[in-house]
């Protein structure tokens, strides 16, 4: 009898346990503080700070054109997007007109790096959950991209292949070529992506139901890109404040309300067919043109507040830019959207077992170093 009232206290009693950073889905830069009650999950605490290395504060002491180097290590694997940002806010300042030709291959490099992201998601998400050939299918395909990539850029992760006024250099004359052969190639390929994973049935028993984040949730901690079009929330910036040459192609805003794991993980699966509609519209139509505007060797912004929004591939990413008409800004502030998204966790782990949570953070998809910054 005293040993049952032992255990039930036992059962009742709420203990603290760390996950990370030394853990497989925490890749060693990422600490949460869960408080369990039996196998149930309670609370969860981030602690971020393990990869910070002060960028913001970095650029005040920076160019514009050396900025452009640090937003690539930001989110990693929105390099293209991030550096879109930048050069946006810039060009916006400058009131500088890029060329067409600029502006629709600026449009499919967002698009490749999109869809390389969404590919590095999907074997890692498949990994954590214990299926380790989605590993090897995703890497296989996402070598294609990056091939293109160091093709064109001379890198394959960390490109900083935009600069204010257009591009570093023009793309390579393979370009075109094998950007189709990529996108015929996978078209065939991502249909064994559902097969593999998407209806395997343990997948669907830990994601169906799981970390259910209503719309209202979404809107109200500031959630974006495919986490929160997974609830409903309607916030693609591609959409809503057209850059580059998204006003000139048609693609849909893939949009679920299940606002559980399953439906963020169906978002992205989805965006990876519209970025290849995308890219399908402009790769036979990149006009001629230079590929970069005469700039000045050192750009002064004049004084004021600046602010560009772009649609990275985890959500809205932001750069404000307050310039005293110096060549480096006087303050710079960059809106990460994973850390919004890794804010909802707490929420969306609560009342679910522990072994669901690897399950639930991988459909977040965070990238930590575009947190501690």
């Amino acid at each position: 009898m005293a040993e049952e009232i032992i255990i039930k206290e036992a059962d009742e009693q709420e203990i603290s346990i760390n996950m990370g950073p030394q853990h497989p889905s925490t890749h060693g830069v990422l600490r949460l503080v869960l408080s369990l009650k039996g196998e149930i999950v309670k609370k969860v605490e981030p602690h971020c700070g393990y990869i910070h290395r002060g960028i913001e504060k970095m650029t005040e002491s920076m160019t514009y054109q050396q900025i452009i180097h640090l937003t690539d290590r930001l989110d990693y694997l929105s390099a293209h997007i991030n550096n879109g940002a930048v050069c946006l806010a810039v060009e916006k300042a400058l009131e500088v007109e890029v060329s067409e030709r600029v502006k629709v291959i600026r449009t499919i490099m967002d698009e490749l790096n999109r869809i390389a992201s969404h590919q590095l998601w999907w074997c890692s998400f498949g990994m954590d959950l214990g299926g380790l050939t989605c590993f090897f299918y995703g890497l296989r395909d996402r070598e294609k991209i990056l091939d293109i990539f160091e093709e064109t850029t001379g890198s394959r992760l960390i490109q900083s292949y935009y600069c204010p006024g257009g591009l570093m250099a023009d793309i390579h004359p393979n370009f075109q070529t094998k950007v189709k052969e990529f996108i015929k190639y996978f078209r065939k390929i991502l249909p064994e992506y559902d097969e593999l994973l998407s209806g395997n049935v343990i997948m669907m028993e830990r994601a169906i139901g799981m970390g259910i984040l209503t719309k209202e949730q979404a809107i109200s901690y500031g959630v974006t890109g495919p986490s929160g079009r997974g609830s409903g929330f309607s916030c693609d910036v591609r959409k809503h404040h057209p850059y580059h040459a998204y006003d000139k192609v048609k693609f849909n805003e893939v949009l679920r309300t299940e606002g559980d794991t399953y439906a963020r993980y169906m978002v992205r699966m989805d965006e990876m067919r519209e970025s290849m509609n995308i890219i399908e519209q402009l790769i036979d139509n990149i006009p001629e043109g230079d590929y970069v505007a005469k700039m000045k060797p050192v750009i002064k912004l004049p004084e004021g507040e600046y602010y560009q929004r772009v649609e990275a591939a985890r959500g809205e990413f932001g750069v404000y830019i307050i310039s005293k008409g110096e060549k480096n800004p006087y303050r710079m502030k960059l809106r990460s959207p994973n850390f919004s998204n890794l804010s909802s966790l707490d929420l969306m782990a609560r009342g679910n077992k522990i072994a669901d949570l690897v399950a639930i953070g991988g459909s977040l998809d965070y990238v930590i170093p575009d947190i501690d910054r």
